[in-house]
This record gives C-alpha cells, sequence and structure tokens, in this order.
C-alpha cells in the first residue's frame, strides 16, 4: 500500500517504514505527526483519488538537521561583479510508521 501525501508544501509517494528528507517540521526528535493532506491511496488494486480519500499518514520524527550547502555564484561580465552566497536548507528526517 502506497499514498501520495503532501507534506509542508511538497508532494511525496509514501509506504510504510519510509524514511524521507522534509523541509523543517515543528516538533521534536521522538514525536509522532500526522499528515491528513493525502491526495491518493493504493492498496493493490483499489485506487482512491481526490475526495474518496479518507486516510491519514502517522510518521516519526527522528532528526532535524541541514542539507547540504549550495552555491549561488553571480557575475557580470567585463564589469569586475562577483557576489558568492551560500545557503543550507534545514530539513526535518521523518520514518513513515502507517497509513490508516
Amino acid at each position: 500500500m502506497f499514498a501520495v501525501v503532501t507534506i509542508a508544501g511538497q508532494q511525496f509517494r509514501v509506504q510504510a517504514n519510509d524514511e524521507l528528507f522534509v523541509h523543517r517540521l515543528a516538533g521534536n526528535a521522538g514525536e509522532s505527526v500526522e499528515f491528513s493532506d493525502v491526495l491518493m491511496t493504493s492498496d493493490g488494486g483499489n485506487v482512491a483519488v481526490g475526495s474518496a480519500v479518507k486516510a491519514v499518514v502517522k510518521a516519526e520524527i527522528i532528526d532535524h538537521l541541514k542539507g547540504d550547502k549550495v552555491l549561488i555564484f553571480k557575475k557580470k561580465r567585463r564589469k569586475g561583479y562577483q557576489k558568492l552566497n551560500g545557503h543550507r536548507q534545514a530539513l526535518t528526517k521523518i520514518r513513515i510508521q502507517a497509513i490508516a
């Protein structure tokens, strides 16, 4: 069984025991969270889409961390202009426990 769920503005295809990185969620490591914005579920041949979906995805927060550094480099040729910025995205690692 799998589901397509919206978590922090992004859509993910999830199954039980999946681990994924999402944008930073409120809560501490070890806490449980529920996502009720389920767009689709599939259980073998039974597919439910749209308003027919009555499911909730339960997950556990494993850790809060930062992603890899992304470098932003701007340059204008022949003008002597160069700018280098860096950014690390705040992420949360979660484990999907169940699709109920």
